[in-house]
C-alpha cells in the first residue's frame, strides 16, 4: 500500500510499537493530523469479551463533557405535544407519517438521528429494513425511543455518543476535533472510557481492556497506556 508522504512523515516520528500515557498519546494524536480540514479524533477500544455471547454485548451513550464537534441534524418523528416539544428542543426535523413517506420515496436522508416516541415505532417499523443498515434505526437503549424528545434533542445536539462493540470485539467511537487541543479530548477520552469500564459485562472473564488506540481521521494509531480492567 502507498503511503501519502504526510501519513509516512507521521508514523516516523513516533514508535507505533510503544504505548505512550494519555498525556504523550493525545499530543501525538494532534501533532499528526496533518490534513488541511478539522480532523476527527477517534478512540478505538479492542475488549476482551466474546461478541458472539448475548451476555457479554457492551453497549451504552453518553454525553461527553466538550461534545464531539459535529453538528448533528436530528429527525424526530411524533406527533401533538411531542412534536412540538421537539420543535422547540431545536429538532431540525418534525413529522409523523409524512416523513417516513419522505424517506420511503424520495430516498431522504438528510439526518444523522432519528428519535421517536414509542407509539410511532409501529410507523417507524415500516421501514426498519432501510433504517438499519445505515445505523439510523430508533432504540430504545440509545435513548431514541423516548416519551421525553425534548430532552433526546438536547443530548443529541449537546454531543452525546453511542459506543457499541463491533464484531470483531473492538469499539469505534469519536472523541472531538483535532480544534478542541489536548486538554478537551483528555477530558472526552477519560469520560468515555469510565463509561466502557462501569459497562463491563458480569460474564466477561480475564483482562476487560486488551488495548486502547487514538488516531485522527487521516492519520496513524497511536497506542495508549491503560491499566484499569
Amino acid at each position: 500500500m502507498k503511503l501519502s508522504k504526510k501519513y509516512a512523515e507521521s508514523i516516523k516520528s513516533y514508535d507505533r510499537s510503544k504505548s505512550y500515557d494519555l498525556g504523550e498519546a493525545v499530543k501525538l494524536v494532534l501533532e499528526t493530523a496533518k490534513a488541511k480540514f478539522d480532523e476527527t479524533i477517534e478512540i478505538h477500544v479492542r475488549l476482551g469479551v466474546d461478541p458472539r455471547q448475548a451476555d457479554q454485548q457492551v453497549r451504552g451513550v453518553l454525553v461527553l463533557p466538550n461534545g464531539t464537534g459535529k453538528q448533528k441534524r436530528v429527525l424526530v418523528i411524533a406527533k401533538g405535544d411531542k412534536a412540538d416539544a421537539a420543535t422547540a428542543a431545536g429538532a431540525d426535523y418534525v413529522g409523523a407519517e409524512e416523513m417516513i413517506q419522505r424517506i420511503q420515496k424520495d430516498n431522504w436522508f438528510d439526518f444523522d438521528v432519528m428519535i421517536t416516541t414509542p407509539d410511532m415505532m409501529g410507523v417507524v417499523g415500516r421501514i426498519g429494513r432501510i433504517l438499519g443498515p445505515k445505523g439510523l434505526m430508533p432504540n430504545p437503549k440509545s435513548g431514541t425511543v423516548t416519551m421525553d424528545v425534548a430532552r433526546a434533542v438536547q443530548e443529541v445536539k449537546a454531543g452525546k455518543v453511542e459506543y457499541r462493540l463491533d464484531k470483531t470485539a473492538i469499539i469505534h467511537c469519536p472523541i472531538g476535533k483535532k480544534s478542541f487541543g489536548n486538554e478537551k479530548i483528555t477530558e472526552n477520552f477519560n469520560a468515555l472510557m469510565e463509561a466502557i469500564v462501569k459497562a463491563k459485562p458480569a460474564a466477561a472473564k480475564g483482562q476487560y481492556i486488551k488495548s486502547v488506540t487514538l488516531s485522527a481521521t487521516m492519520g496513524p494509531g497511536v497506542k495508549v497506556t491503560f491499566n484499569k480492567g
